[in-house]
């Protein structure tokens, strides 16, 4: 074979080794607390948790995301960026096979798990993708989203049955997540090898950066993260309690969710091949902001529409977490940078989205209903448009 066609060969392998391994990453992202949503009301019946309580419990991930983000750079850096992800995985496992086990406060211990390592793979996984596909940034973005939602829209539409069908109910429910944590696991053992030559990367000029925490942008950047990722936590937490509460069976609830997350998916995908076209994302932004806006403003005041407003729901946040995401390459120099702007924003971010589901049940218990908390939150999506805005223009923080 000559040298040219079997170095292209290798490119070509390495390329798609690379990618599987966002791919099976990306399956974990979500499915291990997506899936609370539809068995919310089990959960909150068997351990006899208030509304804010219930909360609290879907909004301890990201509570931890907001502790722990920031944390993920430093790890990456000590341990070399593959390391960290598979050890993030084991994290990951673990915290799956706690939660379900049927002891006291081990649901707790198990969540707070869950979400130290998604925050990890959160932050990581945005820096791998600028390491690995500079120049496809928006595309393997966008792959990655839709997978992870994929795989989400599935655990929401399987957890109910499941829990339903099994003695042990929504613990097993929950608890058959960790099987795609040990697939991945597996598969990416190899990666372990190349923890050398990560290390010896890190420790190169490149690494040299201006903090986006000392940088306009970067606080823009975060806000935007914080602002979407409200809407899409609210939709998870409360969206099937919201309908079983007016007279939609659980079955059906957790089925909507399902449609919500597959509709993102092909949202995700088509954000991803757009995104790439062009430096400014500012229109993008703007309409995936208002998508979201319409649609708590729809579920307040024509609850009748909701399948309506669910695929509005689904196309506006499958479009602003592709965004998100993107933002952190797209608005960096390089893959430490992109790391450290991604520790920053779901750091920040996520502490804003975990007060999200606390703050609805919360207005729910005061109001008595649901408008409440589903005007409020609209209210918030309308500054996420403007934000949009603002992230969405052609720039990047400096290097030094």
């Amino acid at each position: 074979m000559p040298t040219a066609t079997r170095k292209a060969a290798e490119r070509t392998s390495r390329f798609g080794f690379a990618f599987i391994g966002v791919l099976l990453i990306a399956v974990n992202l979500r499915v291990s607390f997506v899936s609370v949503g539809p068995v919310l009301g089990n959960i909150s019946s068997d351990l006899q948790l208030s509304s804010a309580g219930a909360g609290f419990l879907t909004g301890l991930p990201l509570i931890a995301f907001a502790v722990f983000s920031p944390v993920a750079p430093a790890f990456a850096s000590r341990l070399g960026l593959d390391r960290a992800l598979w050890l993030s995985l084991l994290i990951l496992a673990s915290g799956i096979v706690l939660r379900s086990i049927p002891l006291p406060g081990l649901i707790w211990v198990g969540t707070a798990f869950i979400g130290l390592a998604i925050a990890f793979l959160n932050v990581l996984v945005p820096s791998l993708v600028k390491r690995d596909f500079p120049t496809r940034v928006s595309q393997i973005t966008g792959s990655y989203t839709a997978t992870q939602a994929a795989f989400a829209a599935i655990g929401a539409a399987v957890v109910v049955p499941v829990a339903q069908t099994s003695p042990a109910g929504w613990r097993l429910a929950l608890g058959i997540w960790v099987g795609l944590a040990l697939i991945a696991m597996a598969v990416l053992l190899p990666w372990l090898r190349r923890h050398a030559s990560d290390s010896a990367r890190a420790a190169t000029p490149e690494a040299t950066y201006r903090s986006p925490w000392s940088s306009a942008l970067g606080w823009q950047v975060t806000l935007f993260m914080g602002l979407q990722s409200i809407a899409f936590y609210v939709l998870m937490a409360w969206l099937p309690t919201i309908e079983q509460s007016r007279g939609v069976p659980a079955t059906t609830a957790g089925l909507h969710l399902s449609v919500f997350l597959l509709v993102s998916v092909f949202a995700s995908l088509a954000a991803g091949a757009i995104l790439h076209r062009g430096t400014d994302q500012r229109l993008m932004s703007f309409a995936s902001g208002a998508l979201a806006f319409v649609t708590f403003l729809g579920l307040a005041v024509a609850p009748d529409l909701t399948l309506l407003w669910v695929l509005l729901g689904a196309i506006g946040c499958g479009n602003l977490i592709v965004i998100a995401l993107s933002l952190f390459s797209l608005r960096t120099v390089n893959y430490p940078q992109a790391a450290a702007l991604s520790g920053m924003a779901q750091s920040v971010g996520y502490g804003l989205g975990a007060a999200g589901p606390v703050m609805f049940g919360g207005l729910r218990d005061l109001s008595g209903d649901w408008t409440l908390p589903l005007l409020v939150t609209a209210g918030i999506m309308a500054v996420l448009a403007l934000m949009g805005v603002l992230t969405g223009r052609d720039r990047v923080i400096s290097s030094a």
